[in-house]
């Protein structure tokens, strides 16, 4: 079947994930005011890393930081990782690093693009037509072997996404929560 501590260790990653996703579309399916001209909704950009060692590819972000005094971990107290995340999202700009463990590191970064060496190594990347700035750095850091995956929260459209190795997986805000939409 395996080894047990590798399929332990793969579970927790998706649920690690599957707990950003669940934040990311709570903060998006609250938000009422996605109709409206000139304003902009919710925005979350996590990166979730297999360690802390993130110096090559990514630079502080000023003084764009994650409330730690909220909320250090993920898996913690549910209610005080979503208070957090609604802050970064509608007042802080830049990437969230969440280590493989469920710690979220204070400083924000932004992420590098990657240099010309880089790209020719990698497989081709899978973009679209809607993604933006922050969306194209999320499926480009992907490809990291490093990087587990992102998440993101566009703050256009309510859209949820999930990147992987280049690839992603998305939700538009109407389809948010799956079987467990209140209005389906």
């Amino acid at each position: 079947m395996g080894d047990p501590e590798l399929v332990a260790q793969h579970s927790t990653v998706d649920t690690l994930i599957d707990r950003l996703v669940d934040v990311a579309e709570s903060l998006s399916v609250e938000f009422d005011r996605w109709e409206e001209q000139y304003v902009s909704g919710p925005s979350l950009y996590v990166v979730v890393l297999a360690d802390a060692n993130y110096g090559q590819y990514a630079d502080p972000l000023g003084a764009n930081t994650w409330p730690t005094d909220v909320a250090r971990v993920v898996p913690g107290s549910p209610e005080a990782f979503v208070t957090a995340a609604e802050e970064v999202a509608f007042s802080r700009d830049g990437a969230v690093i969440v280590t493989v463990d469920g710690t979220v590191q204070r400083q924000m970064v932004r992420i590098r693009s990657p240099s010309a060496k880089e790209v020719e190594r990698r497989e081709e990347i899978d973009y679209a037509d809607w993604m933006g700035t922050k969306h194209l750095s999320a499926v480009e850091v992907s490809t990291r072997e490093e990087v587990l995956a992102a998440v993101t929260l566009s703050e256009e459209d309510g859209r949820v996404t999930v990147f992987r190795r280049g690839s992603y997986e998305d939700r538009e805000r109407d389809e948010l929560g799956g079987r467990w939409r209140v209005d389906q």
